[in-house]
């Protein structure tokens, strides 16, 4: 009796850890943009509601202020900054990732970047969404000349000749 329950026992161990020893199931995510896509789609609009948020323009006919002044031109910063810090994450996925040092610290940036332009959208702060807009820009430029060394300028259009 003691030796049927003993290699009944081990057998339950041997198939537990053969089971152990089946690769591992692949993460929940699926990623379905590229790195080009996200930033077309997802990234550069959010980052640009943001830094089209609050600034200065000087012409002949004066100076004008432009920053947000409703409820929801505010929600529409905050959404647009908690894109961009989300994002980070989606430039996390190891597909994307795949092991690169730079590219998590730039996406780990973009967390950080991202959750203090909420912070500033969510504390009405027009001069902090400013400060934050620069932020956000130079964790961009800093992936960019890395990364996508063509986008690199602003405004940069690949179908001219135009440098």
């Amino acid at each position: 009796m003691k030796r049927t329950r003993l290699i009944s026992t081990l057998s339950i161990l041997v198939l537990a850890l053969a089971a152990c020893a089946d690769d591992p199931e692949p993460p929940p995510f699926a990623v379905v943009a590229d790195s080009k896509q996200l930033m077309l789609s997802v990234i550069e609009p959010a980052a640009e509601v943001y830094w089209d948020a609050v600034g200065v323009i000087m012409d002949m006919d004066g100076t004008y202020e432009i920053r947000p002044g409703t409820s929801e031109e505010w929600a529409a910063v905050e959404n647009a900054a908690f894109v961009l810090a989300e994002s980070g994450n989606l430039l996390l996925l190891e597909e994307r990732a795949q092991g690169q040092d730079h590219w998590v610290a730039m996406s780990r940036a973009m967390i950080d970047v991202g959750r203090s332009a909420a912070e500033a959208a969510q504390a009405r702060d027009p001069d902090a969404v400013f400060e934050v807009g620069g932020d956000i820009y130079l964790v961009c430029t800093g992936c960019h000349a890395v990364y996508a060394t063509e986008t690199l300028r602003p405004n940069y259009d690949p179908g001219t000749d135009t440098p």
